[in-house]
């Protein structure tokens, strides 16, 4: 690092740093987003990973990060003033690739590109997107789980998001059962998997992919076992009680476990074949 360097990275970070501060709040005050506190350090020890790499790359400084700062740091402050904490991350963003390209050039950007573009998911969704993809999530949570009970011989009533008991006694399906809290946490550990543990770019896919079921399936296991908890042991131990919350913590951690498998059986699959094709 040179003297400049750093004189720009100072202040870039000092720039940033009250955005970075205003995302903190919103990942301590949202269970969605309590995973953003990971995020910069799982793309650091990615970014870790290149450090034999870069100092074999051709480094001197582009003039187009400059214009890429300029946009990004726009960006930041319009998002400052209107209160978006999505344009804020955004841009915080786009200001590290904008460093990176001033500072190191093209080929460290590339190089970088992963790292840089995983602290995405550090970035709070906008309100009404999330709003409108959690009641989705909620709704079908609720009528495949109705749906379910049904074929098991409950008489349960589904209205919306709520189950209907056959005494009469009502489980609501809140948004913290409809999945949302594991699909945004489960998609960067797909994506940090599916980079590291995989080099071919169709069975990246499929893990990437594998989040979205994983994460659904799992809190409708939730959602179903909570209801016959409720049958049994009444509406409040199945909803206010420390079970519930351990129902939810090894639903996702089955979860965890079953893209972990995942992965571990398409590299399987990849071996068998490729030894199929070696012995043919």
């Amino acid at each position: 690092m040179r003297t400049m360097d750093w004189v720009l990275v100072g202040l870039l970070a000092l720039v940033l740093a009250p955005g970075l501060a205003a995302l903190a709040e919103v990942w301590s005050a949202s269970p969605y987003y309590s995973h953003g506190y990971f995020i910069p350090l799982v793309a650091l020890w990615a970014a870790s990973s290149k450090r034999r790499v870069l100092p074999l790359l051709d480094s001197d400084w582009d003039i187009r990060g400059l214009w890429v700062l300029a946009g990004a740091l726009s960006v930041y402050l319009i998002g400052w003033l209107v209160g978006s904490m999505t344009w804020v991350g955004v841009s915080v963003v786009a200001s590290v690739a904008g460093g990176v390209l001033l500072l190191r050039g093209r080929f460290w950007l590339k190089t970088l590109m992963f790292p840089i573009g995983f602290l995405l998911f550090m970035v709070p969704w906008p309100e009404p997107w999330l709003a409108a993809l959690t009641g989705q999530l909620q709704l079908w949570v609720s009528e495949l789980g109705t749906s379910i009970l049904h074929a098991m011989g409950d008489p349960v009533l589904r209205r919306g998001n709520v189950i209907e008991l056959p005494g009469g006694d009502q489980l609501f399906v809140a948004e913290a059962c409809s999945g949302i809290t594991s699909l945004l946490t489960l998609v960067p550990l797909g994506v940090i998997l599916a980079y590291f543990t995989d080099h071919r770019l169709l069975r990246r896919i499929l893990l990437i992919l594998t989040v979205l079921p994983v994460a659904l399936l799992g809190n409708l296991a939730r959602v179903l076992l909570s209801v016959q908890m409720a049958q049994t042991a009444g509406v409040e131990a199945a909803t206010g009680s420390a079970i519930h919350e351990w129902v939810g913590i090894f639903t996702y951690l089955c979860a965890c476990g079953a893209l972990l498998g995942m992965g571990a059986f398409l590299r399987w699959v990849d071996r068998r074949s490729s030894g199929e094709n070696a012995v043919s």
